[in-house]
């Protein structure tokens, strides 16, 4: 059995040219049925798995309580696999034809309100060191354009046109957009440039508009730590760069801003996935009114 977990692996990493992230979650959630498969039949073969076997395993995974998302997701690798047997012909019959995928739950994305995010925004402002300069600075950017993570921190000084208040960045696929920034975002990055990011530097010669304390380009990591430490200090729990784009997005939204705007500052492909912030501004909204008026029906 493993011996044709290894050809589906090897084909998906010539073939389709995978990543090493995505073959080593295929093989996690292959393995793992097969451990299932053994401990149910001692001489269990891939030609003797049929359909029953796998819905069991499907009631088995949700008996553990995995999350839906999880059990969809390992059940697309499962049909994956057997698809491939079947075309190479290992198998006459795919047992997965008829299987149902089970539909990942979807949850609204997290946001943060208008006051926890202005809490947050002015935690580091209070402060005036070269690195409470920087921090205001890639807080308020990331607030005033919605960039992802990797963006940010992929910035480089020739990104930055404050003249025109806009910054230009890479998204998925290398896509390039430009992105109109807030006077306020305008005001905290030009202060940490003058003020803040060369005291950091330790190479004149460095590209990358923030930096770290050891004068190198801020990893996303690097990123994630700044936020978590002063969400912690104003105590705001679990907050990500990704929940202030989800802000960013849901509060443009709330504000009256177009959809297809939005869509284009987020450098969304589909529409449909920037129209997932309509729907927490409604949430947001229901939720307001019933804190107004917790008698109402």
């Amino acid at each position: 059995m493993e011996q044709r977990v290894a050809d589906f692996l090897n084909f998906l990493t010539v073939e389709k040219g995978y990543s090493e992230h995505t073959i080593a979650a295929y093989r996690n959630d292959l393995t793992q049925l097969v451990r299932y498969l053994r401990e149910q039949a001692e001489n269990i073969d891939w030609e003797r798995v049929g359909k029953k076997a796998l819905v069991s395993y499907i009631l088995f995974l949700k008996e553990r309580e995995y999350a839906s998302a999880t059990v969809a997701r390992k059940v697309a690798a499962i049909k994956s696999f057997f698809h491939f047997l079947v075309a190479e012909g290992f198998l006459k019959d795919d047992p997965t034809a008829t299987l149902d995928s089970p539909r990942a739950k979807k949850t609204l994305p997290r946001i943060l309100s208008a006051e926890d995010m202005n809490r947050l925004l002015e935690e580091p402002a209070k402060g005036s060191t070269p690195k409470a300069l920087r921090d205001t600075a890639l807080l308020e950017l990331l607030y005033a354009t919605g960039m992802r993570a990797s963006e940010l921190v992929s910035l480089n000084l020739e990104d930055a046109n404050l003249a025109s208040a806009s910054v230009r960045c890479f998204g998925k696929g290398g896509k390039e957009r430009i992105i109109p920034i807030h006077p306020r975002a305008v005001a905290a990055l030009e202060n940490y440039l003058q003020r803040g990011r060369i005291p950091l530097l330790r190479d004149p010669e460095e590209k990358a508009i923030f930096v770290n304390l050891r004068g190198e380009r801020l990893t996303r990591q690097g990123l994630w730590l700044i936020i978590k430490g002063y969400a912690e200090e104003v105590g705001i729990a679990e907050v990500t760069p990704h929940i202030l784009r989800h802000s960013f997005a849901t509060h443009l939204l709330g504000g009256g801003a177009d959809l297809r705007n939005v869509q284009q500052l987020l450098g969304h492909v589909n529409i449909s996935t920037t129209q997932v912030y309509t729907h927490v501004s409604s949430e947001r909204l229901r939720q307001a009114y019933d804190e107004a008026h917790p008698r109402a029906k």
